[in-house]
């Protein structure tokens, strides 16, 4: 049995809507927006220009340093490249493509010969041609992790958890697409060169359990489905390491620091893919579910589609829908538009018409302390909010706010409905700024001692 990590809550999962509902696939949209930053790191430089020709599949995004490219989810002709709306706030520079519908595959896409044959720096190079990062909305690159682990990983942990409410797109692949989440597993394991890799599995997704474990018996694979206590955040890479090994990620460390690497459900079938017909990432799985929605469905579409269109495909919105989040209800981002499109790392698009808003007019804290029981970090959440208040970065740096992961569980809890979540992520922009200016004044002043020194 899993064990336990420290706090966590049990929101209502929300998710009977569309778990039993098939991944459906969306009908060609006219125009896909492709963002060009879909990755951890800076954003890509668009190798296209408007009028240019493209296909399924051809690269229209290059990345220096930390990234991932981006390649062209339909075919057909390049009609601007140009700022728009994205889902992470602001605008970003997009490549937009008119759909000509004749899905024409590029002639980068290159199936191996023999895929089993490949060495561990060939699967490597596979992944970080194919685009593949954390798409479980950390965005990651998935080769940096893997390359980076190599000689350090010896414990590889596959994300099934899917703890936040509302979402199921990595439940209907368990039961859709198991043969693509072991067949990836296998190539994880032969990377990283351990004996089996731990697929974490929350269990109130039985029957994705036994899914999986069929297809492990009938490949045998050397993958592990381990059944997890069903409570949030168990999807959080920290919470799932201890949960599955029992072992806790150092204060500001990564699961590399105890042996540990983990994927998401969709990067590992993302894997599968590019490993064995060399397609790189150009669609994924939304969850379209909340209160605001006519009919829920899980969605399969091409990177870029228009959020309106899967709306669409869902009998549109309700009269009365009065918010749209794109990820989660408890780590995804409120949209102040809705013409922004579908990335690599959107699990699902939420639209709310009911009684969700709890918001209060007048929050107080009345020191009851269940966020601090409720914080998966071990974080004191009522003083890092007072701390915020008063712009006391000093303090925001004692009391670890740069640990925190921005779960919501704090806020979920909170009796005195304070915008907990919101303040801490304005509280590490302080550290964050706070941290620049020190590091410009040191640096000038080194500048004014060397000249006066000269």
């Amino acid at each position: 049995m899993a064990k336990a990590f420290f706090g966590g809550v049990h929101p209502n999962d929300m998710k009977a809507a569309t778990n039993e509902k098939a991944i459906e696939q969306l009908a060609p949209p006219k125009q896909v927006v492709i963002p060009m930053s879909q990755h951890f790191g800076a954003p890509c430089t668009p190798i296209v220009k408007k009028g240019d020709h493209v296909k399924i599949g051809q690269k229209i995004g290059e990345f220096r340093g930390l990234g991932a490219p981006i390649h062209a989810s339909v075919s057909g002709t390049v009609a601007a490249v140009e700022p728009r709306p994205y889902s992470m706030g602001g605008n970003i520079m997009s490549v937009i493509i008119n759909n000509d519908f004749q899905d024409e595959v590029s002639e980068e896409v290159v199936k191996p010969e023999d895929p089993d044959a490949l060495s561990v720096q060939e699967l490597i190079e596979v992944v970080k041609n194919a685009g593949i990062v954390g798409m479980g909305g950390a965005t990651f690159p998935t080769h940096v992790k893997i390359s980076g682990g190599i000689g350090q990983v010896d414990t590889v942990i596959i994300n099934g958890a899917e703890c936040e409410p509302y979402i199921t797109g990595d439940h209907r692949a368990m039961l859709e697409r198991p043969e693509q989440i072991i067949g990836g597993c296998c190539y994880l394991a032969k990377m990283f060169g351990v004996n089996k890799v731990i697929i974490g599995v929350e269990m109130n997704k039985q029957n994705g359990i036994d899914s999986l474990n069929r297809t492990i018996a009938e490949m045998k694979a050397p993958v592990v489905v381990q059944p997890l206590h069903t409570r949030y955040p168990q999807g959080g890479e920290k919470q799932l390491c201890q949960a599955i090994t029992g072992k806790q990620v150092p204060p500001g460390g990564l699961p590399s620091a105890i042996g540990c690497a983990v994927f998401n459900i969709n990067s590992v079938c993302a894997i599968y893919k590019a490993v064995t017909t060399g397609m790189p990432v150009v669609r994924k799985v939304v969850t379209v579910s909340g209160s605001g929605v006519n009919e829920p469905k899980n969605i399969e579409c091409p990177i870029g589609t228009p959020v309106g269109e899967l709306f669409d495909a869902c009998g549109g919105l309700k009269d009365g829908t009065w918010k749209l989040i794109a990820g989660g209800p408890m780590m995804g981002m409120a949209q102040y538009t809705a013409e922004i499109s579908v990335t690599k790392g959107m699990g699902s698009l939420l639209a709310f018409a009911g009684d969700e808003n709890k918001v209060s007019d007048n929050p107080t804290c009345i020191r009851c302390g269940r966020c601090v029981e409720a914080c998966p970090m071990h974080l004191e959440p009522l003083y890092l909010y007072m701390f915020v208040q008063k712009k006391r970065v000093d303090e925001l740096n004692e009391y670890h706010i740069m640990d925190c992961m921005e779960c919501g569980a704090c806020a979920y809890i909170c009796p005195g409905r304070l915008h907990l979540t919101q303040s801490f992520k304005a509280g590490k922009q302080m550290v964050k700024d706070d941290a620049a200016k020190k590091k410009a004044a040191a640096e000038a002043a080194k500048a004014a001692e060397e000249k006066k020194g000269a």
